[in-house]
Protein backbone atom coordinates (compact mmCIF):
# COMPACT_ATOMS: atom_id res chain seq x y z
CA UNK A 1 0.00 0.00 0.00
CA UNK A 2 1.52 3.41 -1.04
CA UNK A 3 0.48 6.89 0.10
CA UNK A 4 -1.32 7.16 -4.27
CA UNK A 5 -2.81 3.97 -2.91
CA UNK A 6 -4.80 6.22 0.22
CA UNK A 7 -5.26 9.35 -1.74
CA UNK A 8 -7.05 7.10 -4.51
CA UNK A 9 -9.15 5.22 -2.01
CA UNK A 10 -9.98 8.16 -0.21
CA UNK A 11 -10.89 10.21 -3.31
CA UNK A 12 -13.34 7.47 -3.72
CA UNK A 13 -14.69 7.06 -0.36
CA UNK A 14 -14.87 11.19 -0.19
CA UNK A 15 -17.24 11.01 -2.92
CA UNK A 16 -19.36 8.89 -1.67
CA UNK A 17 -19.97 9.25 1.79
CA UNK A 18 -18.86 13.30 1.35
CA UNK A 19 -15.63 14.00 3.37
CA UNK A 20 -17.63 14.87 7.04
CA UNK A 21 -19.92 11.85 6.59
CA UNK A 22 -15.94 9.55 5.81
CA UNK A 23 -14.03 7.96 8.58
CA UNK A 24 -10.60 7.16 8.42
CA UNK A 25 -11.96 3.60 9.27
CA UNK A 26 -13.50 3.67 5.77
CA UNK A 27 -10.53 4.91 4.22
CA UNK A 28 -8.75 1.80 5.79
CA UNK A 29 -11.28 -0.66 4.79
CA UNK A 30 -10.55 0.25 1.26
CA UNK A 31 -7.37 -0.15 1.44
CA UNK A 32 -8.32 -3.38 3.44
CA UNK A 33 -5.77 -2.27 6.08
CA UNK A 34 -6.31 -1.16 9.98
CA UNK A 35 -6.91 2.35 10.92
CA UNK A 36 -3.71 2.27 12.88
CA UNK A 37 -1.57 1.40 9.75
CA UNK A 38 -3.12 4.60 7.72
CA UNK A 39 -1.61 6.75 10.18
CA UNK A 40 1.79 5.39 9.47
CA UNK A 41 1.28 7.25 6.00
CA UNK A 42 -1.18 9.99 6.52
CA UNK A 43 -1.32 12.40 10.09
CA UNK A 44 -5.43 13.08 9.44
CA UNK A 45 -8.34 13.57 7.11
CA UNK A 46 -7.68 17.00 6.31
CA UNK A 47 -3.89 16.14 5.47
CA UNK A 48 -5.64 13.55 3.02
CA UNK A 49 -8.19 16.31 1.31
CA UNK A 50 -5.76 18.52 0.97
CA UNK A 51 -3.57 16.49 -0.71
CA UNK A 52 -6.51 15.46 -2.92
CA UNK A 53 -7.12 18.83 -3.73
CA UNK A 54 -3.66 19.73 -4.93
CA UNK A 55 -3.69 16.39 -6.88
CA UNK A 56 -7.21 16.94 -8.67
CA UNK A 57 -5.49 20.92 -9.29
CA UNK A 58 -2.25 19.56 -10.41
CA UNK A 59 -3.69 17.64 -13.09
CA UNK A 60 -6.24 20.12 -14.57
CA UNK A 61 -4.00 23.01 -14.45
CA UNK A 62 -1.81 20.87 -16.64
CA UNK A 63 -4.04 19.73 -18.79
CA UNK A 64 -5.01 23.36 -18.88
CA UNK A 65 -2.16 24.68 -19.60
CA UNK A 66 -0.82 23.21 -22.35
CA UNK A 67 -3.71 24.68 -24.14
CA UNK A 68 -3.74 27.83 -23.16
CA UNK A 69 0.14 28.27 -24.02
CA UNK A 70 -0.50 27.34 -27.83
CA UNK A 71 -0.23 29.92 -30.82
CA UNK A 72 -3.96 29.74 -31.73
CA UNK A 73 -6.85 32.44 -31.46
CA UNK A 74 -8.50 32.64 -28.08
CA UNK A 75 -11.83 30.86 -29.20
CA UNK A 76 -10.26 27.72 -30.04
CA UNK A 77 -8.53 27.81 -27.13
CA UNK A 78 -11.17 28.59 -25.11
CA UNK A 79 -13.21 25.86 -27.10
CA UNK A 80 -10.10 22.91 -26.57
CA UNK A 81 -9.74 24.40 -22.74
CA UNK A 82 -13.74 23.34 -22.11
CA UNK A 83 -13.57 19.96 -23.73
CA UNK A 84 -10.02 19.50 -21.90
CA UNK A 85 -11.78 20.40 -18.89
CA UNK A 86 -15.01 18.44 -19.02
CA UNK A 87 -12.97 14.99 -20.43
CA UNK A 88 -10.79 15.60 -17.02
CA UNK A 89 -13.25 15.85 -15.05
CA UNK A 90 -15.22 12.89 -16.64
CA UNK A 91 -11.93 10.41 -16.68
CA UNK A 92 -11.46 11.73 -12.49
CA UNK A 93 -14.73 11.73 -11.05
CA UNK A 94 -13.67 10.68 -7.95
CA UNK A 95 -10.41 13.05 -7.68
CA UNK A 96 -12.60 16.09 -9.32
CA UNK A 97 -15.76 15.32 -7.31
CA UNK A 98 -13.63 15.83 -4.34
CA UNK A 99 -12.08 19.23 -5.90
CA UNK A 100 -15.67 20.72 -6.77
CA UNK A 101 -17.67 19.21 -3.79
CA UNK A 102 -15.30 18.98 -0.60
CA UNK A 103 -13.04 22.44 -0.78
CA UNK A 104 -15.35 23.62 1.61
CA UNK A 105 -14.43 21.19 4.72
CA UNK A 106 -10.85 22.87 4.24
CA UNK A 107 -9.44 24.07 7.68
CA UNK A 108 -8.62 27.76 8.11
CA UNK A 109 -4.70 27.20 7.41
CA UNK A 110 -5.78 24.36 4.27
CA UNK A 111 -7.79 26.72 2.69
CA UNK A 112 -5.52 29.85 2.71
CA UNK A 113 -2.66 27.20 1.06
CA UNK A 114 -5.24 25.95 -0.97
CA UNK A 115 -6.24 29.44 -3.00
CA UNK A 116 -3.51 30.33 -4.32
CA UNK A 117 -3.15 27.02 -6.38
CA UNK A 118 -7.11 27.73 -7.05
CA UNK A 119 -6.63 31.27 -7.91
CA UNK A 120 -3.51 30.00 -10.43
CA UNK A 121 -6.02 27.97 -12.63
CA UNK A 122 -8.89 30.56 -12.43
CA UNK A 123 -5.89 32.65 -13.79
CA UNK A 124 -5.62 30.53 -17.51
CA UNK A 125 -8.96 31.08 -17.88
CA UNK A 126 -9.35 34.43 -17.74
CA UNK A 127 -5.91 34.90 -19.62
CA UNK A 128 -7.53 33.62 -22.50
CA UNK A 129 -10.31 35.97 -22.26
CA UNK A 130 -8.96 38.77 -21.95
CA UNK A 131 -6.49 37.38 -25.11
CA UNK A 132 -9.88 37.29 -26.90
CA UNK A 133 -11.23 40.25 -26.05
CA UNK A 134 -8.03 42.27 -26.71
CA UNK A 135 -7.94 40.46 -30.12
CA UNK A 136 -11.59 41.35 -30.80
CA UNK A 137 -12.61 38.25 -30.98
CA UNK A 138 -14.75 38.32 -27.72
CA UNK A 139 -17.26 41.03 -26.62
CA UNK A 140 -16.87 40.37 -22.49
CA UNK A 141 -17.69 43.34 -20.12
CA UNK A 142 -16.71 41.16 -17.11
CA UNK A 143 -14.41 38.69 -17.89
CA UNK A 144 -14.32 37.73 -14.01
CA UNK A 145 -18.00 36.87 -14.77
CA UNK A 146 -17.51 35.13 -17.81
CA UNK A 147 -15.27 33.13 -16.20
CA UNK A 148 -17.50 32.38 -13.12
CA UNK A 149 -20.36 31.65 -15.42
CA UNK A 150 -18.59 28.96 -17.71
CA UNK A 151 -16.36 26.78 -14.67
CA UNK A 152 -20.00 27.04 -13.23
CA UNK A 153 -21.80 25.31 -15.90
CA UNK A 154 -18.99 22.80 -16.34
CA UNK A 155 -18.79 22.13 -12.82
CA UNK A 156 -22.28 20.82 -12.53
CA UNK A 157 -22.14 18.67 -15.48
CA UNK A 158 -20.36 16.57 -13.21
CA UNK A 159 -23.25 16.36 -10.99
CA UNK A 160 -25.30 14.81 -14.08
CA UNK A 161 -23.62 13.22 -16.50
CA UNK A 162 -23.21 9.35 -17.47
CA UNK A 163 -20.77 8.13 -19.42
CA UNK A 164 -23.45 5.94 -20.77
CA UNK A 165 -25.75 8.74 -21.07
CA UNK A 166 -27.15 9.70 -24.81
CA UNK A 167 -24.30 12.61 -25.05
CA UNK A 168 -20.60 12.14 -25.24
CA UNK A 169 -18.19 14.72 -22.62
CA UNK A 170 -17.23 15.54 -25.99
CA UNK A 171 -20.75 16.18 -27.59
CA UNK A 172 -21.33 17.99 -24.07
CA UNK A 173 -18.28 20.28 -24.69
CA UNK A 174 -18.75 21.54 -28.47
CA UNK A 175 -22.39 22.20 -27.21
CA UNK A 176 -21.36 24.02 -24.10
CA UNK A 177 -18.99 25.66 -26.12
CA UNK A 178 -22.15 26.87 -28.91
CA UNK A 179 -23.95 28.19 -26.44
CA UNK A 180 -21.28 30.04 -24.86
CA UNK A 181 -20.14 31.68 -28.27
CA UNK A 182 -23.33 32.09 -29.86
CA UNK A 183 -26.05 32.51 -27.33
CA UNK A 184 -29.61 31.64 -27.48
CA UNK A 185 -30.88 34.57 -29.53
CA UNK A 186 -31.38 33.88 -32.99
CA UNK A 187 -29.41 36.11 -35.55
CA UNK A 188 -31.85 39.22 -36.39
CA UNK A 189 -30.09 40.46 -38.81
CA UNK A 190 -30.42 37.20 -41.70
Amino acid sequence: MTRDDILDAAAQVFRQKGFHGASMSDIAASVNVQKASLYHHVKSKQEILLALLDRALVMLTNHIAAIAAQEISADQKLRQMIRAYLSALADNTDLTSVLLFEHRSLDKKSHTRHVPQRDKFEELWRNVFKEGVRAKVFDCKDVDMAVRALMGVMNWTLTWYRPEGEKSIEEISDQYADLFFKGLLKDVNK
